[in-house]
């Protein structure tokens, strides 16, 4: 049986589902905001989380990867004005993405919470934020999210690169759950009550990157 579902940590409702359940971990969905979340007992230690991420092998002279970054960094560039500053949140070890949009001319600050852990950087504001492939790992979203839209200026833009629940049936096959690291899965309904929650335009682009503007 599935252990009872707890409030949701994005928008804070009481109410969630249960959503999903495999050999490993359980899965409840929130009834407002529709965030797909792991309980917090499954949640695996930070030293365990760190040496996960170890594993991977990306690297600054990858062409592989920057061409997965790629798929942020173009739509990214096309809204921003010359010189634009920006926050790379969750860079890892391997901040490539922060070089690609510095090709650019944009001057950026990188930040991660393993990997490059000066959270002076925080207390700075910028034109934009990116942060590709990190959102899934937030055990406490709305926290970090609602930190990151008050680092924004007026008119700039949360850039997002993240995975999205497309239905329950292909759930329970998605290879994006086997990664033990991440605990919350956003749909597009998801980011439709964020971007009302900030009075935020909110832009899709291709599957799984998203915009979220201030208003100027």
């Amino acid at each position: 049986m599935a252990g009872q579902p707890g409030s949701c940590p994005l928008c804070r409702h009481q109410a969630a589902q249960p959503y999903h359940r495999d050999q490993f971990r359980e899965y409840h969905q929130c009834t407002r905001c529709a965030l797909v979340f792991v309980p917090s007992e499954f949640h695996l230690s930070a030293q365990a989380e760190k040496a996960y991420y170890e594993l991977h092998e990306n690297h600054l002279e990858d062409a592989g990867y920057r061409r997965f970054l790629q798929r942020c960094a173009t739509p990214l560039l096309s809204r921003l004005a010359p010189g634009a500053r920006g926050l790379d949140f969750g860079c890892g070890p391997a901040p490539l993405l922060a070089r690609m949009l510095e090709e650019h001319g944009h001057p950026m600050a990188i930040y991660d919470l393993f990997f490059q852990p000066d959270t002076s950087v925080l207390d700075d504001r910028f034109d934009f934020v990116v942060s590709t492939e990190v959102v899934e790992h937030l055990a406490d979203p709305m926290a970090t999210l609602e930190m990151l839209w008050c680092r924004i200026n007026a008119g700039g833009v949360l850039a997002i690169m993240t995975k999205l629940v497309a239905s329950q049936e292909r759930f329970a096959s998605w290879h994006y759950i086997r990664d033990p690291t991440h605990v919350i899965f956003f749909s597009r309904e998801t980011f439709r009550w964020l971007a009302g929650h900030w009075s935020a335009k909110l832009e899709f682009s291709g599957n799984d990157v998203i915009f979220l503007s201030r208003p100027a």
